[in-house]
């Protein structure tokens, strides 16, 4: 343990905690400070100024990255018929309808992200406290419950992220890895902010995007200047 702590307060040197960088230079000393054995995936989190317990201050939202992920996203589709044959040509991981439902209620849980055709939702619904909890839920409003599953899967594959606000009013997401260049991150970075931005939700009060912190798997965290998002 203090191995860790050691080594956290190493990569901590120059960071000034009360201090708001410019998302560029934010984003370089990240990059520089992602020391650890693998591909450090880069996170962002966003402090936004909602209550999410209210119906009408719920954020969510789905975003292509222009860069993609860099990790690989497994995909589910419930679908029947010529649609499943559309979602396995686009490169599903995991393909059925009852006899998926059965799979996840036994616990093979081998996928990231579950897209369904509207026809399907009845039987998905039964995975509620099973999906929605993992925050794998189908939802029309993110694209996930969609007769287009080629290009859902394609999206899901692509880059695509799904955002949703936690209890304490947080939207947070993997924008790309540590391995990516400087520009490709902020590209990726302006990309997710402005989906948080067009997300907000009409109930929310005074300052929306409060505070905005970027850091590697395990490196520490970076505040941004809220103002330096807005694409140049």
């Amino acid at each position: 343990m203090a191995k860790v702590a050691k080594r956290m307060q190493s990569i901590s040197e120059g960071i000034d905690r009360e201090k708001l960088y410019a998302a560029d230079e934010a984003v370089r000393m990240v990059k520089e400070r992602a020391k650890a054995k693998f591909d450090e995936t880069v996170e962002v989190a966003f402090n936004l100024g909602v209550d999410p317990r209210h119906a009408d201050q719920m954020v969510r939202g789905v975003v292509s990255l222009p860069n993609g992920t860099g990790r690989t996203v497994r995909v589910a589709v419930f679908a029947r018929g010529e649609k499943a044959d559309d979602a396995q040509k686009a490169g599903a991981d995991v393909v059925g309808a009852e006899d998926l439902v059965e799979q996840v209620q036994n616990g093979q849980i081998n996928f990231d992200r579950v897209i369904a055709t509207p026809d399907m939702m009845p039987l998905v619904g039964r995975l509620g406290k099973i999906l929605g909890p993992r925050g794998m839920m189908p939802n029309p409003k993110v694209g996930s419950v969609t007769m287009d599953v080629a290009k859902a899967v394609k999206d899901a594959k692509g880059g695509s992220v799904e955002f949703r606000v936690e209890k304490a009013g947080i939207v947070h997401a993997g924008i790309g890895k540590a391995s990516f260049s400087e520009e490709a991150l902020i590209e990726n970075l302006r990309a997710f902010t402005d989906a948080v931005n067009r997300a907000k939700p009409t109930g929310a009060k005074g300052s929306y995007l409060q505070r905005v912190t970027i850091a590697s798997t395990q490196g520490p965290g970076v505040k941004i200047d809220v103002s330096s998002l807005s694409a140049s």
